[in-house]
Order: C-alpha cells, then sequence, then structure tokens
C-alpha cells in the first residue's frame, strides 16, 4: 500500500492532476491488475448476503416506492430489479436506485469500521446494474466490485465524515464511480472526472441517522449509487468536474472536513498491488447497526443467567465512543427510549436492542422489532434501566491500526436489587473474522435461505445460488443470471407518485 498525504492547496499552485487524491483513485480503478482468488470468493459471498436481505425487505415501504420509481423508467436490455422477473428491465441508475434501498433497508449486509463507517455492499447494485446493461462478463464484474471495496474502505481508514457530521455516502460515491470505470475499463482522465463528480454531489449531512430516523436511512446509498451512475455517464461523454474536489480551496476538504490546515493519510494501492480491502469487511448475523452485533451475542449469553427480569436494577453498558454518543444514551434521543419509535431508530438504540436480545436469547430481522415487541411492559421496563457509557479501552480498541486488534463490543453490567452483579464483555461478533465463528460460504447460504424463505420459491432459491457459485466464470451478458425472482403476483406496488 501507498500512503497519500492529502491537504488544502491554494488555487495559485495550480495542483497537478497527478498530485490529486481523486487521480490517485481513478489510477487504482484503471490498474489492470488480477483479482486475487480470495477476493472473488469473498465478492461472491457478499453478493449472496446482499440478495438475502433485499429480498427479505422486497415489500416494504420504502423498498416498493424505490421499485415503483424504477419501473418508470423502463429500458430494453437495461437492468434487472430484485423481486421482478429477468423480462423487467429498467435504465441502470433506476435499477441502483430500486436495489440499493432493498439491499439497505434492513441494515442487515456487510460493514467496515475505522476512522469513519461505511457498509461496502452498498456499492454492488450500481455497479451490476451498470454491468447488466453494459452486458459484461462475471470477470468483469468481479474486478468493478473489487475496486469499489477497496476505495470505499480506504477512504473509511483515512477521512473521518461523521465528526463533521456528513454522512457516509460521501465516501461510498467515488468508490462506486471508480468501480464503474473499472468494470467499463475506462482510462484514469475519465475515471478521475467521475470520481470528482460524484464527490461534489454526495456530501450530506448526518441528520439522515439522527432524531426520528426516517426511510431516507435506506434511501441515501441507493441515491449514491444512481448520482455515481450519472457521474460516469457525464464523464464517459467528455464532461469535467469540479476540481480539485479533495484538495481545492472551497473544496470539500476545506469547507465540510477538517478545514485547511487539514492532513489526511489515505492508503491506496500501489501499481499492479492486488485489491484485497473486502477481507478486513464484515458482515451482520443480526438485523441491527453493526456496534449492536457482539452485544447482541453477549445478551444472549447473559440474559440466560437472569431468573427475574423486576429483579434488576439497572443494566450498564461500557462501549466505544460511538457506540455509547450515536446508538446509546450519549445520543440524547429521546426517540430511542419510545416504544412506539420507528423500526429504523430501533435499530439504531443499543438499549433496546439489549433488553430484547436479553430477554428473547434470539434476534429476528422482523419479529425483534414488531410493535407489540417493543411496546411489551416488561421490555418497556428493562429498557429504560439501560444506560451507556464510554470507556476509553473500547474507544481505543475501536479506532485500532492492526484489523486483530479492532473491537466493536464493550462490557455489560446486571446490576441486580440485591446488589449482585452479572458481568461479562465480547469484543467482537462471533460471526466477525476474528470472532467465535467466522462466517463462510454455508453461512451466507444459510443467511440468504433463511432470510428469502417463503418469498421465493426453492427451485428459484438454488438456482441464484448455482448462479453466483459460477459468478467468476459467467459470459459477457449473462449476470442477469444474479437477480431474484419473487413468484407473480407477490411483489407489491407502493402509492402512486410522478413517475
Amino acid at each position: 500500500m501507498q500512503t497519500h498525504d492529502v491537504r488544502v492547496h491554494p488555487s495559485k499552485s495550480k495542483l497537478a492532476r497527478e498530485d490529486q487524491l481523486a487521480w490517485k483513485i481513478a489510477a487504482v480503478a484503471a490498474d489492470p491488475v488480477a483479482v486475487p482468488n480470495e477476493t472473488a470468493e469473498m465478492i461472491v459471498n457478499r453478493v449472496i448476503d446482499n440478495a438475502a436481505v433485499a429480498i427479505a425487505s422486497v415489500n416494504r415501504h420504502s423498498c416498493t416506492s424505490a421499485r415503483d420509481m424504477a419501473l418508470g423508467h423502463r429500458r430494453d436490455g437495461g437492468a434487472t430489479v430484485f423481486g421482478m422477473g429477468d423480462g423487467v428491465r429498467v435504465s441502470p441508475e433506476w435499477a441502483a436506485w430500486a436495489n440499493g434501498t432493498a439491499v439497505r433497508e434492513l441494515d442487515m449486509h456487510d460493514t467496515f469500521l475505522a476512522a469513519d463507517y461505511s457498509h461496502p455492499g452498498d456499492n454492488i447494485p450500481p455497479i451490476l446494474a451498470v454491468a447488466q446493461t453494459c452486458g459484461k462478463s462475471g470477470a468483469e464484474l468481479l474486478r468493478g466490485l473489487a475496486t469499489g471495496y477497496e476505495i470505499q474502505i480506504n477512504l473509511v481508514r483515512a477521512i473521518c465524515l461523521h465528526e463533521h457530521k456528513i454522512d457516509h455516502i460521501a465516501h461510498l460515491c467515488p468508490a462506486q464511480a471508480a468501480g464503474i470505470g473499472t468494470l467499463l475499463g475506462l482510462d484514469t482522465a475519465t475515471i478521475y472526472q467521475a470520481v470528482q463528480q460524484a464527490t461534489h454531489v454526495s456530501f450530506t449531512t448526518r441528520q439522515s441517522r439522527k432524531g426520528e430516523i426516517s426511510s431516507w436511512k435506506a434511501y441515501a446509498p441507493s441515491h449514491a449509487g444512481k448520482l455515481a451512475v450519472e457521474a460516469v455517464d457525464r464523464a464517459m461523454r467528455g464532461e469535467g468536474a469540479p476540481s480539485p474536489i479533495y484538495e481545492g480551496e472551497d473544496s470539500v476538504i476545506a469547507w465540510m472536513l477538517s478545514g485547511p490546515e487539514a492532513h489526511y493519510q489515505v492508503p491506496l494501492p500501489g501499481p499492479d498491488e492486488a485489491k484485497r480491502a473486502i477481507m478486513d469487511s464484515y458482515t451482520k448475523q443480526h438485523s441491527a447497526e453493526y456496534q449492536s452485533q457482539a452485544l447482541i451475542d453477549l445478551a444472549f449469553r447473559m440474559g440466560k443467567q437472569v431468573k427475574d427480569w423486576d429483579a434488576v436494577k439497572e443494566v450498564v453498558i461500557e462501549t466505544s465512543h460511538h457506540t455509547h454518543y450515536v446508538i446509546g444514551t450519549g445520543a440524547n434521543d429521546p426517540q430511542k427510549m419510545d416504544p412506539h419509535a420507528s423500526r429504523e431508530t430501533l435499530d439504531h438504540s443499543i438499549m433496546f436492542i439489549v433488553a430484547v436480545a436479553l430477554q428473547d436469547g434470539d434476534w429476528h430481522h422482523v419479529r425483534s422489532y414488531a410493535p407489540e415487541r417493543a411496546q411489551r411492559p416488561d421490555t418497556v421496563a428493562l429498557w429504560h434501566k439501560i444506560r451507556t457509557v464510554e470507556d476509553p479501552k473500547w474507544t481505543e480498541r475501536y479506532h485500532a491500526r492492526r484489523h486483530e486488534d479492532l473491537a466493536f463490543g464493550g462490557r455489560i453490567e446486571i446490576r441486580m436489587g440485591d446488589g449482585s452483579v452479572i458481568a461479562d464483555e465480547m469484543a467482537v461478533a462471533n460471526a466477525h473474522p476474528n470472532g467465535a465463528t467466522p462466517w463462510t460460504r454455508p453461512d451466507y447460504v444459510r443467511k440468504f435461505r433463511i432470510m428469502t424463505e417463503g418469498l421465493i420459491t426453492p427451485a428459484e432459491a438454488d438456482r441464484f445460488l448455482a448462479a453466483c457459485e459460477e459468478l467468476p466464470g459467467l459470459p459477457a451478458g449473462a449476470l442477469h443470471r444474479l437477480n431474484v425472482s419473487m413468484p407473480e403476483g407477490t411483489v407489491q406496488a407502493g402509492k402512486p407518485g410522478i413517475f
């Protein structure tokens, strides 16, 4: 890996293109280096993972709206839409919108956490949509997806967005554009313009994840994907973009991030260096914010030791700065303690999540969030006894530079009315690469079958999984096989709009 020093330059310095971060990203995207076998294997896992959570959410409100919008932009030879038959094709940017929303809706696909947050599986919908539209092969798709993961993960390693209240799609959109550039075999100069355009239009605030969280949390990554497709299309036509987008006097760094004096150290692969960043990412076993994954597993273990929930005096979760201030009581969000809050809010409330996980010893992407479950009196009582505190030890591990030192869990103390304490801790989720039961292909397949049970036929599940196994060798024009169709008449429509 090469580390690039990125800082703001005055306009009069005329920073050369080759010295700009967007160009360096584009150069990585344009590098024809082969995809390592382990990277290809993990990409296949994540294609399965994305489809699992997308089909499980296909008829949720935000997904029906996104799909209906996409169906207003049909195109012969275009991209497929999750749930619909292969004969239904739409323009790729709208497929990115519909499919990306379905993937993101349940908050249950892959994650990477470092200086900032990310769900790098959000790269898959737009890159796949363009690949289908342009008749690309499985090998070309793998190259594009390897780039998308590589760029987003390395931006997340280096540049913190959330401290400036900027949403994490600002790293996603340029990564998606770079991945599409790789897929299409574009030159560095073209990808450079697309990356700059994608960066310019994707800086939004984190209010989307604060207060009463709405369906925009699901739409935000698909919006980025739609913008990325449009950015590449525009660059391919010879159009330019705001430049230098990262280093300019009025750039995103100068005015939206750490300002004119900022220095960021951004790692990127060197020439001919393989793209392996996906191997440092991890998926979710449970449908909730990633920082809750280890705490859910821990709560399963600890809940068995409590015989009387009324005897619990309080539950204290010692954890990282992020968990405390974003999904814990440090957020000072009353909605996180509200039994009538939206699902999008509940899956960002570690107090609610731990309460249910302690009591149920199980987690389900639908049942655990059902209104009758959230409003159960004994659960509400326990929920309101839970608080979080930041422990510097867990914050340090959250930001550890070595992959093997990273931790996103914490310590739970259940303090009983008689003065006794039940205490335990867990650093990483069981499914994490460093966890007790790291996930491999059979785990992804099992998740797919669980999430899609009763929604698609067994024959369709088998067909899709076989296509995924064959992905590296799929010929040009065969990527429609990576779609998942639901039985006719089971895909619901939403409220009418303009499209």
